[in-house]
């Protein structure tokens, strides 16, 4: 039995005052930290599933973790559309919220849910029949293409768990709840951490499925996942509480998803599509560059976390004082969040410069991998210092609704400077394949300086819905 109008007025008030104060009014340094660090939580234990299964994987040997590598890398380049349908659904909810129209919100979930269970469908065939071919493209060892196939098959197929997970921890982020979806993926990784080794190595009861093992890992939990987040959302645990009364496939307000969303995905695919046209640079350079570049967008998509949660967090905000007809406040919210993010990357560049090589053996301890792998994360670490900038604007601006200035913006930097310069040094100078980890950090100093300029003239402020 569907509950009455009053009855949902009564629940969100109620929701309203259990599940945090108001985002659009008070301090909003205390609101940015309350309303980030749950999705800096829950961003990086989201990351931390694939960190584990590497962990693991490492132990099977440098094929295992090359095929593993290229094979996530091939899965975020499809991934990443996702990600930006994601960004579309927080941004319209984070509006709707803002102006306090929950039914709104309501009706944009609803759509998003539609929109997901279409693409899952497209991300299953993609597995089924084309694992091998995409492995093939990168000229890698036999072995390695077996390996990666296997995981990246098993991932695909099994899309619709992290699909409507991640769609169900976006709608209560940009609702106001960040604490709900962080306790929610504390559980499911506890769980996947326990699991992974078992299934992987054969443990106990279990049967050793080496890499598919790593794979299958991530779909269970994230299934259940998933399955935790639609019965929070659906049984008024959370901030928004979501319901199927009057619903209709409404085409206009999938558009509006797609709209603001397609450009977001663009700018995902494109910075995952980027990573396997760099592995293309690594890869004349051997196996144990192959493996050491893999290792490093592992480390480094950890390292990125906290600024991209301070980012979401920010663009949730906001988007909320948007909807509150608060640019100033919007505005404000965006330049805290980078000066947090800026502490926490020069922590991190000289964290990681200084015991580079013990991040590098939790991984592996094949003395070639932790060679290459050491020298990358070093110069990794200069790109560190402008990490801050760099990412919470982008997800900050993409965040509010903006998102084709930061995909134009990313597209350019990536084929402008990146491969430009990940072309000319390896073959100009004496750099070899640590040319193209420079070309790298010379993309994230130019990509900060793009999104701070565009940040400063506010014309994000105006974007309409």
């Amino acid at each position: 039995m569907q509950p009455s109008e009053e009855e949902e007025e009564r629940d969100s008030r109620g929701r309203k005052n259990a599940f945090g104060r108001d985002w659009t009014e008070g301090n909003v340094f205390r609101n940015l930290v309350a309303l980030s660090w749950p999705i800096v939580v829950s961003n990086s234990l989201n990351l931390l599933g694939p960190v584990i299964d590497m962990i693991w994987v490492g132990k099977l040997g440098a094929a295992a973790i090359a095929g593993v590598g290229v094979s996530s890398m091939a899965v975020m380049v499809i991934n990443s559309a996702r990600m930006g349908l994601t960004q579309g659904t927080r941004a319209l909810v984070s509006r709707f919220i803002g102006s306090g129209d929950t039914e709104g919100a309501n009706h944009v979930s609803q759509q998003a849910f539609v929109v997901s269970a279409g693409y899952v469908v497209v991300m299953a065939s993609i597995g089924i029949f084309l694992a091998e071919p995409v492995m093939n493209l990168f000229g890698l060892e036999a072995d390695v293409v077996k390996e990666g196939a296997v995981y990246m098959r098993v991932l695909f197929v099994g899309s619709i768990a992290m699909s409507f997970r991640m769609m169900a921890q976006s709608i209560m982020q940009a609702s106001g709840d960040t604490v709900t979806p962080m306790r929610i993926t504390v559980f499911f990784r506890i769980f996947h951490a326990a699991l992974s080794p078992l299934l992987i190595f054969g443990l106990w009861i279990f049967p050793r499925m080496g890499v598919s093992g790593a794979a299958a890992t991530n779909v269970i939990s994230q299934g259940i996942g998933g399955t935790i987040g639609l019965w929070v959302l659906f049984s008024g645990r959370s901030r928004l509480r979501l319901s199927l009364r009057n619903f209709r496939l409404d085409p206009g307000v999938i558009w509006r998803i797609l709209k603001i969303g397609i450009p977001a995905s663009i700018m995902g695919m494109e910075r995952s599509l980027g990573n396997i046209v760099l592995m293309l640079f690594v890869t004349p350079f051997g196996t144990l560059a192959v493996a050491g570049h893999a290792l490093m967008q592992r480390i480094e998509g950890v390292l990125r976390m906290p600024t991209n949660g301070l980012g979401v967090g920010a663009g949730v905000l906001a988007g909320q004082n948007l909807g509150a007809g608060q640019p100033d406040r919007a505005e404000k919210s965006g330049w805290m969040a980078v000066g947090i993010g800026e502490v926490f990357g020069l922590i991190a560049a000289i964290g990681v410069f200084v015991w580079a090589e013990q991040v590098i053996r939790v991984f592996n301890t094949n003395p070639g991998v932790v060679e290459v792998s050491s020298s990358f994360l070093r110069i990794a670490a200069a790109g560190y210092l402008s990490i801050g900038i760099y990412f919470v604007l982008q997800q900050c601006i993409s965040g509010t609704g903006d998102t084709m200035p930061p995909m134009l913006i990313a597209m350019l930097n990536f084929w402008l400077v990146q491969i430009s310069l990940a072309y000319l040094l390896p073959k100009y100078t004496d750099l070899g394949v640590l040319g193209v980890r420079w070309a790298i950090v010379a993309g994230m100093f130019a990509g900060a300086i793009a999104y701070a300029i565009y940040f400063r003239l506010g014309r994000w402020k105006s974007k309409r819905l």
